[in-house]
């Protein structure tokens, strides 16, 4: 009942999110999924990504089927596109396998098979429609959303040390080596998690069932509560506002040679285009759950999970995305979020909600405060800027305390039993 409720409400998400894209007269994610079927795919490993995280639920040599069945038709594929002269792009065979593997549950299998394959299906349909339902949520957000925030924050960023432009003047410097390795980073994030996403995963064909929480549902939470704050806090980040990428809306062409002055901010008209997707940072909160995730797995997996985190936060300042006061508010909205998401799957205690509450109560105040008094945070920065510092801090402070809390905790091991001396 409840994976047939999730179900509902995400298909009435999607509907609804598609009349309003219509609204605008662009495509919805609907649209946009049903057309990759037949014309080429925007991301085809992203569509790999979705069919390897339906092949948990398969054995080995339905695996090896599978992935030999995608890699043919997109073969196929490929040789009508070259014959044509169209663009060369791969993964229809991916969303071919994932789609016949549902046709399959529904022709071919009964009771808990065809659950566990539906839900297989389903876990990797959603990584595809989160994708695109963020990118349809970021087209309304500049339709929606004709002036942005963006002098609020940049004066407010002035307590934490401006830290976009010291990172973009860094990033700058490594030259195009450097630039190359943080897009590459930036821009395959959920690839990264559906690696780790498989590896907490793996064991779904032998147990058959899934775990009760695992990286995919906190991800999608995220990719479906962010845009909301977009809606409610619109920004577009630096390298927009105060960059050579903002064009004649831009308010100088400053960042990131030099440091926007204190002065007292107000709503800036921009474009119809760009995204107003900076407040919080949903990659900073999608990279802090890979972190926090990748520390169930091996050495390699941890490192990777750390090197993501760190390059993810260089490059979302380093190519003026973000401010630095995206970061803490994305920090706290990830640790909010997977608090509450792990307290869904083992039940509420009093930790739990206080812990949960917390998070929201701190996110709640630093939106207030990057609204309602950038000004004195930029004017007494050695006191604001460590609050805020702070406030980042109880909450990752929180959280690691109650999750400790919730770990299973090992029984020592008995003693033996002294044996009698014989007389």
């Amino acid at each position: 009942m409840l994976w047939s409720a999730a179900g509902a409400v995400t298909i009435a998400f999607l509907v609804a999110l598609e009349i309003a894209a219509r609204r605008y007269g662009m495509t919805g994610p609907l649209t946009h999924q049903a057309r990759e079927v037949i014309f080429a795919p925007q991301s085809g490993p992203l569509l790999y990504a979705g069919m390897a995280l339906m092949l948990v639920v398969l054995t080995w040599r339905q695996r090896f089927i599978a992935v030999g069945a995608a890699v043919g038709i997109d073969l196929v594929f490929l040789l009508v596109r070259w014959l044509a002269g169209a663009s060369l792009e791969f993964g229809n065979g991916a969303l071919w396998v994932i789609l016949g593997c549902a046709v399959i549950a529904v022709t071919r299998r009964t009771g808990p098979e065809r659950t566990l394959l539906l839900k297989g299906v389903g876990l990797g349909l959603l990584l595809i429609a989160g994708h695109k339902t963020g990118d349809t949520w970021l087209l309304i957000t500049s339709k929606e959303r004709p002036t942005v925030l963006d002098p609020y924050v940049a004066t407010a960023d002035h307590a934490l040390g401006n830290p976009s432009w010291l990172v973009g003047q860094f990033v700058d410097a490594t030259g195009p080596v450097g630039s190359v390795a943080l897009h590459l980073v930036y821009g395959q994030l959920p690839l990264a998690a559906a690696l780790i996403a498989l590896y907490q995963l793996r064991n779904v064909a032998v147990e058959r069932r899934f775990p009760g929480h695992h990286l995919v549902r906190t991800f999608l939470v995220i990719g479906l509560l962010g845009p909301a704050v977009y809606m409610l806090f619109p920004v577009v980040g630096p390298v927009f506002a105060y960059g050579a990428e903002g064009g004649r809306w831009a308010v100088a062409d400053l960042w990131p040679g030099t440091v926007t002055t204190i002065a007292a901010p107000h709503p800036i008209p921009f474009d119809t285009v760009t995204p107003r997707n900076c407040m919080p940072s949903l990659h900073t909160a999608w990279a802090v759950t890979l972190f926090i995730h990748s520390r169930q797995g091996s050495r390699r997996l941890r490192y990777a999970g750390t090197f993501w985190l760190v390059a993810t936060l260089t490059a979302t300042l380093g190519f003026g995305y973000h401010y630095g006061a995206d970061l803490v508010a994305g920090v706290v909205f990830a640790l909010t979020i997977e608090a509450a998401m792990r307290a869904f799957e083992r039940g509420w205690d009093a930790g739990a909600v206080r812990l949960v509450c917390h998070g929201t109560l701190v996110f709640a105040l630093l939106l207030a405060a990057y609204r309602y008094l950038p000004l004195r945070m930029a004017e007494h920065r050695w006191i604001f800027g460590p609050l805020l510092l702070l406030a980042m801090g109880s909450v990752i402070y929180g959280y690691v305390r109650t999750t400790r809390r919730w770990q299973p905790k090992t029984a020592p091991a008995p003693l033996p039993e002294p044996q009698l001396a014989q007389a």
